[in-house]
């Protein structure tokens, strides 16, 4: 389905209990500030390209409305498309989604299960779903990276992977640490 190869140096070993505080102390969130987003990455070792690269997963899949409606209620973020906007709105009609309704939008209508630069391209177009995303075209550090990856996807295909590689290799666990699991959605039982 296109993207990048991917050869992992390890084999995958999940954490025995849960692991959501650590990651919510790590990855940032899709309304920090663009600052914050690079220093959260920056101090696991990946820089503002890898940044960029990483956050380009969000070709693929889709938002859920409540995520985004702040950037379209009570009044459209200016840095939004307006007719992108209008077609939000359409999938999120309203300010105030149920969280448990399965209310979204996609991130990249053209090809969306495809990991791709079509995600940079729409971000130069004020499409991005996202504040993140948003930021990533008007942030001085970031910008030229955006611009470099909609313009060639192999260069975004091999920045991606070499961040994907080092965001697999912080702080992994070892030893008796964790645990290979028989489902990923469960810890062992026995």
């Amino acid at each position: 389905l296109g993207g990048p190869r991917i050869e992992m140096r390890t084999g995958r070993k999940d954490s025995k209990q849960s692991y959501l505080a650590e990651v919510e102390n790590t990855i940032p969130n899709h309304n920090d500030s663009m600052q914050l987003v690079l220093s959260r990455f920056q101090s696991i070792g990946i820089d503002a390209q890898g940044t960029v690269a990483l956050l380009g997963a969000h070709s693929v899949g889709r938002v859920h409305c409540v995520n985004l409606v702040h950037r379209l209620y009570p009044t459209v973020d200016p840095t939004l498309d307006p007719e992108h906007a209008e077609y939000l709105k359409r999938r999120c009609p309203t300010p105030d989604p149920d969280p448990k309704a399965v209310l979204y939008s996609r991130n990249d209508l053209q090809t969306p299960m495809v990991l791709d630069n079509n995600y940079y391209k729409n971000l130069l177009k004020h499409k991005g779903l996202l504040l993140v995303d948003q930021q990533l075209t008007s942030d001085p550090s970031t910008s030229p990276f955006v611009e470099k990856m909609a313009a060639d996807n192999g260069y975004f295909h091999d920045q991606f992977a070499r961040a994907i590689i080092l965001l697999s290799e912080n702080n992994p666990l070892t030893e008796d640490q964790g645990e290979i699991r028989k489902d990923c959605r469960y810890v062992n039982t026995e």
